[in-house]
């Protein structure tokens, strides 16, 4: 990880809600020099009391882990190998910037984030400092020290991939750390890799959020899952008009097809049947529910403003969005009823006869 080939990598969790603090836990377990560093100060406190605690589906784990508020990250003497940032995407360029002084001249930052972050990364520490990510777990969390993760590691993936080339050698052993968690692909695409997570997300966060739903039965209830699906399929068309390719994520096959609703559909349908759980909830009720922002222009809006830049609409996504912000806003409450002014959207975007 260093210079000093058989030092053992300093590793922090920029990050450590439901997702960090799951996948830090049991890199603590697996013997390496973990530190925790978050946002949330009870969460903090009853880390340093506790340890942290993760519900898996079959068993529970704890692990006693270093803790450390924003503010002490200032107090840092010896600077990090490896930091993996787990915040929310809108949070990317703060934190960043804010562990860029502690981490080592040739340190790596890896995103476990959705949308397109990798880039805002490297803006701050540098490309060949850049490790892109896409993540699959769901998990939830809303009692300080404790997480509920409804993946455990046969049904946990990630992808990883460096931005800089000379850098993606380095990959595959920052992916042999992260094989405690769960399974690691090594890809020199990652930026298709992750525009195919987007796509997913673009399908499911939001459009369930707006329902307030589990993603099963938002996915269930009349007329939403041609909804969803219609709000990847725009995804996807951002995606290719990008330049990205479409490739296999979350350990599905080969793409054999060239029809890429038809793979739009395998994702989500992937995604629903495997990934999640009949009280899955999205990254984006969660943050509802707790009175936070949710990832709104990180997904959906980069899906408009991307068709956008190629003189086309997304109609769905926009949709979304404005429904979403009308939500942030309090002028319209999340509920089921709502799946109309979806549905009303997606019937008048389809062509006639």
């Amino acid at each position: 990880m260093t210079s000093h080939s058989t030092k053992t990598p300093r590793i922090a969790f920029l990050g450590t809600g439901a997702q960090g603090a799951s996948i830090g836990a049991d890199f603590v377990l697996a013997g390496h020099d973990v530190t925790f560093i978050e946002q949330w100060p009870d969460h903090v406190n009853a880390i340093r009391e506790n340890g942290i605690t993760v519900n898996l589906p079959s068993r529970t784990i704890n692990a006693k882990v270093k803790a450390l508020h924003l503010c002490e990250v200032a107090e840092i003497k010896e600077p990090f190998d490896l930091v993996f940032l787990v915040v929310k995407a809108y949070d990317t360029k703060w934190a960043t910037q804010l562990i860029e002084p502690v981490l080592a001249k040739d340190g790596l930052v890896i995103g476990l984030q959705n949308g397109m972050t990798h880039e805002d990364i490297a803006a701050i520490v540098g490309r060949e400092r850049t490790i892109g990510a896409v993540i699959e777990i769901a998990s939830n969390m809303f009692v300080p020290g404790v997480t509920n993760r409804q993946n455990d590691h046969d049904t946990s993936w990630f992808a990883l991939g460096a931005l800089d080339p000379q850098t993606q050698e380095r990959v595959e052993s920052v992916a042999d750390l992260l094989r405690c968690t769960g399974t690691v692909e090594v890809t020199d695409d990652i930026r298709s890799a992750k525009w195919m997570k987007l796509v997913v997300n673009a399908a499911e966060l939001i459009p369930s959020a707006i329902v307030n739903l589990p993603l099963g039965d938002a996915a269930r209830s009349p007329g939403m899952l041609e909804v969803m699906r219609a709000a990847g399929y725009e995804a996807m068309q951002a995606a290719i008009a990008d330049g990205a390719k479409i490739v296999p994520i979350i350990g599905m096959p080969p793409v054999t097809t060239n029809h890429p609703e038809r793979y739009v559909d395998q994702i989500f349908e992937e995604v629903l049947t495997v990934f999640s759980q009949a009280d899955t909830l999205t990254t984006s009720l969660q943050d509802w529910r707790k009175g936070r922002r949710a990832e709104i222009q990180e997904v959906n809006g980069w899906v408009i403003d991307t068709l956008k830049a190629h003189g086309r609409t997304a109609p769905i996504n926009q949709r979304v969005v404005d429904l979403a912000y009308e939500i942030e806003a309090n002028t319209l409450e999340a509920k089921p009823e709502n799946a109309a002014l979806l549905i009303e959207t997606y019937a008048a975007s389809i062509p006639a006869g």
